[in-house]
């Protein structure tokens, strides 16, 4: 896999439609703080989805992409709660087993919202397919995906500048070795 191609492609999509980026990533934050992290991984979807179009169509990113994605609410919220379940239990009971829990569904759901927002899949389906991506194939490949993904986004996270950057470049970095293996 050519890592180099995947960065370079994203940066120069993040180059050139900064400004829309920038406004969708703060639609994207502002509605996941205000529901209290309930529409955020909705929100997610629909911020992958504009993002999507924006690798495959070169279609500007628009604010409202963020709501585009509200049909997968009800299996995201489900997914999302019962991963918040176990983790805590994991963390609660031992430290390390939600420290492995937690890496592990990162890694084995990487490219699950891109494949619900992609291919329309529901969420089992979705979760095999990733599974399946990162288990079956170039696996030192997925995980260095894994590893700068999650590099870029635990580096964005720790400010709100850093964030507004560094969350596009790492979704449209993923998106594009999304696309690429599918």
């Amino acid at each position: 896999m050519n890592m180099k191609y995947h960065i370079e492609t994203a940066w120069k999509h993040c180059i050139n439609n900064i400004v829309s980026l920038i406004i969708l990533t703060l639609v994207a934050a502002a509605v996941s703080i205000i529901s209290i992290g309930i529409l955020a991984p909705v929100a997610f979807a629909g911020y992958t989805s504009s993002l999507f179009q924006l690798l495959k169509y070169n279609r500007e990113p628009k604010a409202q992409d963020v709501f585009s994605q509200l049909k997968l609410f009800i299996p995201l919220f489900i997914f999302g709660l019962i991963v918040f379940i176990i983790t805590i239990i994991g963390f609660t009971l031992f430290v390390i087993p939600g420290i492995l829990f937690t890496v592990i569904m990162g890694y084995t759901c990487l490219y699950m919202i891109p494949i619900m927002v992609d291919k329309q899949y529901g969420l089992l389906d979705a979760i095999k397919k990733s599974i399946s991506m990162v288990t079956s194939s170039h696996l030192s490949d997925h995980i260095i995906v894994f590893i700068i993904f999650v590099a870029l986004t635990t580096v964005g996270g720790s400010s709100f500048v850093g964030f507004l950057f560094l969350q596009p470049f790492a979704t449209l970095f993923l998106l594009s070795v999304y696309e690429n293996i599918k």
